[in-house]
Formats: C-alpha cells, structure tokens, sequence
C-alpha cells in the first residue's frame, strides 16, 4: 500500500491499491441530489477520479477547482471529484463557489470508492489526497496518492495523462 501522512502524521490506508494498467474497479457513490452514481455511469469517457479528504479546505476546494478548470478545455474528459463529505455539503460548496457544471460525489454512505481505489484513512475516515486517470475503455492510465495529504497533487501530470487517454 501507498504510504502517505496527514499533517505529518503517518494514516492507515484501507481497501486495494490500484496501479497503471488496472481495470478500474466499479463503485457507488452518491450524488448531491442522494441518487446513486457509479464509475461505470460514465463509461465511455475519460475520467479523472479526484479524491479529496473534504470540499472545506483551501486545498481541496484548489484541486476541485484546478482539475475542472483545466478538464473544461478538453473534449470527452469528465472530472469527478469525490470525497466522504456529506451530499448536502457536497451540495452547498458547489453552490458557494460558482461551479455548477462540477460533478462532486459523496462516498460517505459505504466507502465504496475508497476502498476500491485504497484511499480511507482509517483514523480519520476520510479519504486520501490521490488522483486517478481511466480511460474510455476502463482501464487506469495514471495513479498518484500524494504522499502529504495537505499537499496538492501533480495537476500537470493528471491534466498529460488525461490528454493522452483515449
């Protein structure tokens, strides 16, 4: 498993790491209306899978921000911002912030997503700071967990391996 600290302090992280070359494992999640949305609802396009620990931070509300600001320049590149906030948080910082077309998605109900892709922090049950490319076809084409979670991740190197996925 990934080795990563928050605030300097070493987590546990739960559930199966993922790699390059993988076929993306499927999850369910729920949207800010609290309907059921899957990995597999996306099938089809690129998808760049942005775990955060909580939308009500400055540096995961920058990621949030970054990943779909540059996602909206690329044609069939879907970003999909995930993080165990509440839907109705989830729902609020959209609004708060002026993106509506962002598509956030709440894996609080089940971990569904965190452990499917090894991002729950165990002490914290929040998720990781990590990144994941999938390409139309399912399969991961770029991993990062970022191994402070209070750093940012590599945007340049998401946003490459995003354009390059097919």
């Amino acid at each position: 498993m990934a080795k990563i600290t928050f605030k300097g302090n070493p987590v546990t992280l739960l559930g199966n790491e993922v790699k390059v070359g993988d076929q993306s494992p499927d999850f369910t999640v729920l949207a800010n209306d609290l309907s059921e949305v899957k990995l597999s609802d996306y099938k089809g396009s690129v998808r760049i899978l942005s775990s955060v620990p909580s939308l009500d931070t400055g540096v995961c509300d920058a990621q949030t921000r970054r990943f779909n600001e540059e996602a909206a320049k690329l044609d069939g590149v879907k970003v999909l911002t995930i993080s165990a906030d509440l839907p109705f948080a989830q729902k609020r910082w959209c609004a708060s912030s002026g993106l509506e077309d962002v598509i956030t998605l709440s894996d609080h109900r089940d971990l569904s997503f965190g452990n499917a892709y090894g991002v729950v922090m165990k002490e914290l049950r929040l998720l990781a700071r990590a990144v994941f490319v999938v390409d139309s076809n399912d399969k991961i084409t770029y991993v990062e967990y970022v191994s402070e979670g209070t750093n940012h991740p590599d945007y340049e190197a998401a946003i490459q391996a995003a354009k390059e996925a097919k």
